[in-house]
This record gives structure tokens, sequence and C-alpha cells, in this order.
């Protein structure tokens, strides 16, 4: 049965750790596997602007041997004139795989369940999960594994606060989410990741305090305020979201030798300070890059298991 990746818990523990695992070996041995050699073309289809997105898909795609066909939603009929499944039937069938960074998960899903290859969520207004891989690839090369660890969350409880509820506890991790009033992650997401941590032996732990969730934590990882589509709401935020601020005075409540996350793109001065972005405990670099090295790992195991 073709397999998909539309959310961080559409996978297990032991898968995630599966994917991981290969995105250390693809790292060491960028063209060691040709998944999409003749070559096989990928779908890659962006409704929202991308940087990081668009780059490492697409080298990740070459780098397997296969074309990356970048299609731009407004150049195409998807949505349109042309329904989700309608598309969806047309791709199957001249594509090994589609990746697609829009946003309503319910687009996703409408794709995936009228498609005989995987479909794949760069990016959803409710989940982010090949993030999250990256994160937590991140994680592990600079921690040395992921169970066990606390993670702290300082923002928006948006799409990256979903996926890091779900694939942290997913990870086994103790994940703490610390949000202004109003901007919760939504409740049916944590009470998904709670149960999840319970066979996993994480936790999971909402506040309004940054103090409280960055205390003692061994990671901690923040996102813009603004996120596209909200810049008529930047003044409100910017005011909502005082004191949330990830700076060295904030980041003296975490571990010593606590690393710090961003997923980027990043504002200065806002939700993260310079000192703390470009200082001795960001791996936010490290973090950009392997977005390329767990997404050629993604596609290459969604590929064997759609044979």
């Amino acid at each position: 049965m073709t397999r998909h990746f539309l959310k961080d818990d559409d996978i297990s523990q032991a898968e995630q750790q599966e994917i991981l695992q290969l995105a250390l070996e693809l790292k060491k041995a960028p063209y060691l596997v040709k998944t999409f050699a003749g070559p096989k073309t990928v779908a890659v289809i962006f409704d929202k602007t991308s940087t990081r997105t668009r780059v490492s898909f697409a080298v990740g795609i070459s780098d397997l041997g296969g074309y990356p066909l970048i299609i731009e939603s407004q150049g195409s009929q998807l949505g349109v004139k042309e329904s989700i499944a309608d598309t969806a039937k047309v791709l199957e069938r001249q594509v090994a795989q589609i990746v697609w960074r829009t946003y309503a998960q319910a687009g996703l899903e409408e794709m995936a369940q009228n498609s005989k290859v995987p479909v794949i969520n760069a990016l959803s207004d409710e989940y982010h999960p090949c993030q999250l891989l990256a994160d937590l690839l991140t994680i592990q090369e600079h921690k040395g594994t992921l169970a066990g660890l606390k993670l702290a969350y300082i923002g928006d409880g948006n799409n990256m606060a979903s996926s890091y509820l779900l694939a942290g506890v997913t990870a086994g991790m103790h994940v703490s989410i610390a949000t202004p009033v109003g901007y919760s992650p939504a409740e049916s997401v944590v009470a998904r990741a709670t149960h999840i941590a319970k066979t996993t032996g994480g936790s999971v732990s909402v506040t309004n305090s940054p103090k409280e969730a960055v205390t003692g934590v061994d990671v901690v990882a923040t996102d813009t305020w603004v996120s596209m589509g909200q810049e008529d709401e930047k003044q409100k935020r910017l005011n909502d979201f005082s004191g949330f601020t990830l700076d060295s005075e904030l980041l003296q409540k975490a571990k010593s030798d606590a690393i710090v996350l961003h997923c980027l793109p990043a504002y200065r001065g806002y939700e993260i300070s310079a000192d703390v972005l470009d200082g001795p405990q960001s791996v936010i670099w490290d973090e950009a890059e392997n977005r390329l090295h767990v997404q050629k790992a993604l596609m290459v195991w969604l590929a064997e298991r759609a044979k």
C-alpha cells in the first residue's frame, strides 16, 4: 500500500529513526542511491513562495537521479479549473512522487486519497513535517540521541508548534510549548501528542511562560511571529509576543550546552536576537542544510514502500 507523509505522526518512532539513519548515510555519500534513475520525475508544487524547500527538494531529487518538475500553482489548473482529485489522477500516471507546499491540510489529504504515488507535505498551514525531520536529525547529530531530551518551542502555536509536538514525542522527547495567551497550539494536536507520548516515553506541556518552558532544556526552538498571509496582523502580533524573544537572557535558563533551532527565515530582534542566532549555541545553518538530507531519505523510504 502506498505510504504518504502528510503529518509528523504518519510514521512510528521506529520508522522515524529509519529515515533519520538513512539521512545520515546519504549525508556521507550523497550520490550513493539513485532511486529516481531514469530519470524519473517528481512533481514539486508550490502554492507559497519558498527558498529552502524549493532548493532542497530540487537538489535532492537530482542527487537521487531524478528530474524535479517545479510547478507554480498560479500557472496550473490545480484547484481552479481542475479538482485536486483529478489532478492527482493525472499526475500519478506520469510522476514518481508528488511534493506540495500549500495552505490547507485538507488539500494534501485529498491529493493523497486519489494518488497511487507517495504524496509529501512540504508545508501546510497545519504542519511542517519535513522541517521537523531536519530538526531531529540536527539534534541527533549534536546530542547523540533524541529519546529523553527536553525541547522547548517559544512562539506562535502554529504549524511549527504542532509539528514539534507530534514529531518530538514520537521521538520520545519531552516537549514544552510556550505561547502568548490566545496563540496556543490546537487542542486536538496537544491531545494526539499526549497520547503518543504515553507509548514513547515522551511528555507534553503547554504554558504561557517562556522562562518556564526553557528552564533546564537541551534544545530551544523558535519561529517567526508573522507567517505568510498574516502581514496585516503584524503590529498586533508584535505587541502580543512582547517578552517572547529568544535572547541571551532567556537562553541562560536552558542547559549550558543547549542548542538553538529556527526553521528560517529569521527576523533578528523579533523572535530571536542576533547574538543568539549567530552565536555559538546556534545550529541553525546545520538545520537548514539537513532539509536536503532528510528529504532525500524520506523520498527513498517512501519509494521503497511503494514497490
